[in-house]
């Protein structure tokens, strides 16, 4: 118990320091950390590729028209990989325009 409350002053004394809005930015950094795994996953997906070059090739309106719809409707791994990277992004957006408009 004594441990949690230790912890507690140090979060506390250790934003105390912070404006809400560096924390928000602490925050948008760390939830972008993994973008580039997500995007590589989904983009060998959509290209039917495992090369580790898709991660570098810039974006194509393939990879929109496939997050955006659904170009392999029986493929259950490409649904729920689309899925889960509109929800990563949408929360990507949310943490942005909370970020900048605080």
């Amino acid at each position: 118990m004594k441990y949690v409350a230790l912890l507690g002053a140090i979060i506390i004394g250790f934003t105390q320091g912070f404006t809400s809005k560096s924390v928000l930015l602490i925050i948008f950094v760390l939830w972008t950390i993994p973008l580039n795994y997500f995007r590589t996953k989904f983009r060998m997906i959509v290209y039917e590729t495992s090369d580790w070059k898709i991660a570098l090739r810039p974006i194509f309106w393939k990879e929109i028209k496939a997050l955006v719809g659904n170009i392999y409707p029986k493929n259950l791994s490409y649904i729920r990989m689309r899925n889960f990277y509109r929800f990563y992004l949408i929360i990507f957006f949310i943490l942005y325009l909370i970020w900048r408009y605080i």
